[in-house]
């Protein structure tokens, strides 16, 4: 049978009931809307989230664990190797904090092609001295542009900015937390005192508040020379290694990899922040499994509705197979109405949708907490949107399937004796 003939029946069955097309259309429509807001909402918090911790946290992290020897010397005495040998108050063996042969370690990790950058980093314990008091600190000196280039330092940085700390060598990225307790700002001078007694007068050259307040009551960022000064120690001396790959899923084998050829400890993303991802993965299945119920309640809503226009249009059907058309012939006017309903309703989903989802990245959202964040964050990936009208589609073909079947399988003879 002509299809566009068949087209042009189920549109006269969808017009000549308008009212009962209009709400399987809506059906359609604000289970797209729904899901493409949601979805695109919580998808983006999510990202959000996710960024307050692995924008900042690296890859892998290399660095000398202080830990006790695994091998005692009660171990080595032969007499006693068959023995049960139980040492008690085991101190960690004499080591240095510096990574040996760190420079040469860097060149390696750079040459590698699934590394995106890896970075040098110096670690200082530090006092912030305000007046008569000493608050506790953590200054690392780093590579301020190479940072900001793989960790996004810059998003972070409320007052100032990246490049001041490279034109500055006594500059400092102050921690917002401890630049409120100590009642100082931008350009001001403060000083710190190291383990050993010195002092330094450092610069204030921006203030950096990471959404963490337990992470900006302490930790303020200088630059790598800067930080080996505090330290006392050389150019060469170096704490702490981050790198940053293409892939994140290679970093536990490189974690692995690292300890044993280089003796060095090194923790990947994943087992550093378990948790976090564990939080992660169940928000996302929430919002996926509520999103989806949305679409299939609005898709029983067309399987109603297409049930119900099938015994309004029995006679309609009865005439249609006595003038020739098949049951195949019927049955695909009915699924070509629900179709029609499906494509209308999740392109105006698809519009409202979308147009939710701008009204909502443009709601104003400020948070001490995040002081970057001016609004709310939405994610706009295409493929939610592909989801959204495939599904749609997927869902009203399943929704008018089995009423189509039905009206396959109605015998005119029957309808017409029964007139």
């Amino acid at each position: 049978m002509n299809h566009v003939l068949l087209l042009t029946i189920a549109k006269t069955h969808l017009l000549s009931r308008i009212k009962q097309t209009i709400i399987a259309a809506l059906g359609v429509t604000f289970g797209i809307a729904s899901f493409i807001t949601l979805v695109s909402f919580m998808t983006g918090l999510n990202g959000l989230l996710d960024g307050l911790v692995l924008n900042r946290t690296p890859h892998v992290h290399i660095f000398n664990e202080i830990k006790p020897s695994a091998q005692q010397p009660v171990d080595l005495y032969q007499q006693l190797a068959g023995a049960v040998n139980i040492v008690q108050s085991v101190q960690p063996k004499q080591n240095q904090l510096r990574i040996h042969n760190a420079l040469p370690l860097l060149s390696h990790l750079n040459a590698n092609p699934n590394v995106k950058g890896a970075i040098p980093q110096v670690t200082a314990q530090v006092f912030y001295l305000a007046g008569s008091n000493q608050l506790n600190g953590i200054i690392n000196g780093i590579d301020a542009l190479e940072e900001d280039r793989l960790f996004s330092l810059g998003d972070y940085i409320v007052e100032g900015s990246v490049q001041n700390l490279t034109t500055n060598s006594n500059g400092i990225l102050l921690g917002a937390g401890i630049a409120k307790k100590m009642s100082v700002g931008l350009h001001d001078r403060i000083q710190v005192t190291t383990s050993t007694g010195n002092v330094f007068p450092l610069k204030i050259v921006g203030l950096y508040q990471s959404g963490l307040s337990e992470i900006d009551d302490v930790q303020s960022y200088t630059n790598l020379k800067m930080a080996q000064r505090l330290t006392g120690e050389t150019d060469n001396y170096i704490t702490d290694i981050n790198v940053k790959l293409h892939d994140m899923e290679l970093a536990g084998p490189m974690a692995q990899e690292i300890s044993q050829n280089f003796k060095l400890s090194a923790i990947d993303i994943k087992t550093a922040n378990a948790q976090f991802e564990t939080g992660t993965s169940i928000r996302n299945i929430i919002t996926y499994t509520v999103s989806i119920t949305l679409l299939i309640v609005a898709g029983f809503g067309i399987y109603n509705i297409l049930n119900m226009l099938i015994y309004e249009k029995m006679n309609d059907i009865a005439i249609l197979k006595a003038t020739g058309f098949s049951g195949k012939d019927v049955q695909q006017i009915f699924i070509s109405q629900a179709m029609i309903i499906g494509a209308v309703g999740g392109a105006i989903g698809l519009i409202i949708g979308y147009s939710l989802s701008v009204l909502i990245s443009h709601t104003p959202f400020e948070t001490e907490a995040l002081p970057t964040i001016k609004t709310f964050p939405v994610n706009f990936e295409p493929i939610y949107y592909v989801i959204g009208i495939v599904f749609a589609l997927i869902s009203t073909f399943l929704a008018g399937y089995l009423p189509a079947q039905k009206a396959r399988r109605i015998d005119p003879v029957e309808i017409i004796r029964g007139q």
